[in-house]
């Protein structure tokens, strides 16, 4: 069944085209959204057996793909509790996009061709998802790129959509280049690619021999030389795996082609930040936990990026005004939640989080997709308002999915051992709190992430409450022809919405125990790396906390005397770790000032009235612009690439290549059939003088031959 629940979207890539040809449109639509539907449902018995069941991992081998020496890389599928979660996410969203996509693309055409994408695109996913090795992890790695590629440049006709589509693949390669690297290095450290080998070798601290040396050095102190100096092996690695995380998950500095994917159709869009692509970088770092915890520079840098990427897209999505970019820029920012999540140890958190952003993502970009088609495809929000009243299941739907995203629940609350609150409102907390807990614990860069977080927290419910306040609220300011007449939104694209409002509602609560819970460890069961000594962390002294946050006044009332007047109060994360009462309630306080500050601007008087940050000042130019990332890479790399390519095409290629080789050759053949033509003037009498200069110099040569031999 495993192998199904991967290969079925390739069945549906395959024969979507042959089909759509021969049986039209619908036929495709409806044999691509079946084979998807049957592998969400493969996908959640697989996530029932092996994550709530108590099934045995297991690893199905199914050919051996290159064999060059020591070089071995076989083609299996690993299904693990790391992998089910990421086959539900995908499968689940994908079906849903698909379903969802029916309606979407009836006035678009060349439906065959786009639903062959979506279901290649997630082939590929599945492929990294359920890798057995980094090289099978490369190839689903590749194979996203290829297909956000076909489907951010679907409607090809338009330039903008192939510029945004190039830019995509050109920043991704970047980060895929140091991903490659990175695999190489772990095959020139520990002879091999298997992750069995190389996470069992790191974990038990086993002597690695580098490839081609006669020596080697317990993995975990193990330095290989480079440019002349000595770097730790594991740091290195890591470093450069989290490298091609960064380019496919848009994280700082390689984030820059996100924003422009919304080029491609809607439900593209809700496809990559919600299930796919951007969510591989955060599964790769999970993944490899074992490297990371052992390799703290790497961590490091993986919480520093996060952190920063996090606070970045926060305050970008603030001024934004396409629908789709204010969603895109949200997406960026939870990333950078995940990623530094996973930086200070929090691996269960982040991907706890990545399954619950999957649910409310996905809502919010097929609910924009629903208010542009409404709207006459406009995607401006300053050019809307009044929507809740042409379309008021969207906007309940949207607002489900900005309370999940914005965080709405109760800290300290806890009803059958979950936290109450939406999913992203449990999920997110976790890590904000899990970054404290790492600076208490000293890692790097933890109280770093943790105020970052914070700030994030804050700018992500003012720009959410500013879609929701300007698209659906207030006075209409769309064209009298859109008011009087919306677009109908067909109910194949209302539909798949309301399990995704759901899973946004519920499914923080319902997955909290087994995810970071009571029941996390045999959930997770070795799939995601915990060093032994993290479970042995001394208790704090505070009242003991039950779940997520709830203080247990028992354990209070019988503390010492001390304690009695601490407004401290604590959630244990596993292994006895309590965090403040403050920090406990940090997060909500963050929710309620973003949403206040945004339902007082824009739901008094004017919503389009300038706020704190006006137009023409520094600050607002600095956000607007995107932190000028695009014009400083313009200047930086773009111009000087132009510039350097245009000098080897005039000056290398066209001068010195072409001027010296054929180009130079023909041009002195002409030159001197121009000069020789010049012999043929017509005239008689130029014949006759020219025979007569002959036979002179001939005559000439023999007398002078003549008397040479005498």
């Amino acid at each position: 069944m495993e192998a199904f629940v991967v290969l079925l979207p390739l069945f549906g890539a395959m024969f979507a085209m042959p089909v759509g040809r021969a049986f039209g449109y619908r036929a495709s639509e409806l044999l691509t959204t079946g084979f998807m539907l049957l592998a969400a449902i493969g996908a959640w018995l697989v996530f029932f057996d092996v994550g709530l069941g108590g099934g045995e991992d297991r690893t199905i081998p199914l050919f051996t793909w290159i064999g060059s020496g020591a070089f071995q890389a076989q083609w299996a599928m690993r299904i693990d509790t790391l992998s089910a979660v990421m086959l539900v996410v995908v499968n689940s969203v994908s079906f849903l996009v698909h379903w969802y996509s029916m309606g979407y693309m009836k006035d678009y055409g060349e439906q065959p061709r786009f639903f062959a994408y979506l279901s290649l695109f997630t082939f590929a996913m599945l492929t990294l998802v359920t890798a057995d090795n980094f090289l099978q992890l490369f190839f689903g790695w590749e194979g996203v790129g290829l297909a956000s590629y076909l489907l951010i440049g679907f409607w090809f006709k338009k330039k903008s959509a192939n510029d945004a589509a190039i830019k995509a693949f050109v920043v991704n390669r970047v980060g895929d280049f140091g991903f490659a690297l990175g695999i190489m290095c772990i095959f020139y450290v520990f002879g091999s690619i298997d992750f069995d080998t190389v996470f069992g070798a790191i974990a038990a601290n086993s002597e690695a021999v580098p490839f081609g040396q006669a020596a080697g050095a317990p993995i975990q102190e193990l330095t290989i030389n480079f440019l002349d100096n000595d770097w730790h092996a594991l740091t290195v690695i890591g470093v450069l795996l989290f490298i091609g995380a960064m380019g496919k998950s848009a994280q700082f500095f390689l984030h820059t082609w996100l924003p422009d994917a919304m080029e491609g159709p809607t439900p593209v869009s809700a496809l990559i930040h919600a299930a796919t692509m951007v969510t591989a970088g955060v599964f790769l770092v999970c993944r490899c936990s074992v490297i990371y915890e052992y390799a703290p520079d790497a961590a490091a840098m993986v919480t520093l990026v996060g952190a920063v990427t996090a606070f970045f897209a926060a305050t970008v999505g603030l001024l934004q005004d396409d629908i789709k970019k204010i969603v895109a820029y949200s997406t960026c920012s939870q990333l950078g939640y995940m990623f530094f999540a996973a930086g200070v140890g929090a691996y269960d958190a982040a991907m706890f989080h990545l399954f619950t952003h999957a649910f409310f993502k996905a809502l919010l970009f097929l609910g924009s997709g629903a208010v542009i088609i409404g709207m006459h495809h406009e995607q401006d929000i300053k050019k809307m308002g009044g929507v809740r009243a042409l379309m008021p299941f969207t906007h309940i739907l949207m607002v489900i999915g900005t309370i999940a995203i914005t965080g709405i629940g109760i800290p300290g609350l806890v009803l059958f051992g979950a936290p109450i609150g939406t999913a992203g409102f449990v999920s997110k907390d976790m890590i904000i709190e899990g970054a404290f807990l790492a600076g208490e614990a000293g890692r790097a860069f933890g109280y770093f992430a943790f105020t970052l977080g914070l700030l994030a927290a804050v700018m992500t419910a003012f720009y959410s409450w500013r879609l929701i306040f300007l698209t659906f609220w207030g006075p209409s300011r769309a064209p009298e022809a859109v008011r009087k007449h919306p677009h109908a939104v067909p109910d194949t694209m209302m539909a798949p919405l309301v399990p995704l409002a759901i899973g946004a509602l519920a499914a923080g609560v319902a997955f909290y125990g087994n995810f970071v819970g009571d029941k996390s460890e045999s959930f997770w069961n070795g799939a995601l790396y915990e060093k032994a000594e993290q479970h042995e962390a001394p208790v704090a002294d505070h009242p003991q906390a039950d779940g997520h946050g709830a203080v247990d006044t028992h354990a209070a009332e019988t503390s010492d005397d001390s304690a009695e007047g601490e407004e401290e109060a604590a959630e244990d994360h596993g292994g006895g770790h309590h965090v403040p009462v403050w920090v406990l309630w940090s997060p909500f306080f963050a929710m309620v000032l973003g949403t206040g500050a945004a339902a007082l601007h824009y739901l008094r008087g004017d919503p389009l009235r300038p706020g704190l940050l006006r137009p023409g000042g520094m600050i607002y130019g600095f956000l607007k612009n995107k932190w000028y990332f695009d014009e400083i890479y313009d200047f930086l790399l773009v111009k000087p690439a132009f510039a350097f390519g245009r000098f080897l095409w005039k000056e290398g290629d066209g001068k010195t290549i072409d001027g010296v080789g054929p180009d130079g050759i023909a041009a002195l053949v002409a030159a001197g059939a121009r000069r020789i033509v010049k012999i043929q003037s017509g005239y008689l009498y130029h014949y006759a003088f020219a025979m007569l200069v002959g036979i002179a110099v001939f005559v000439t040569f023999m007398l002078i031959m003549a008397g040479g031999g005498q």
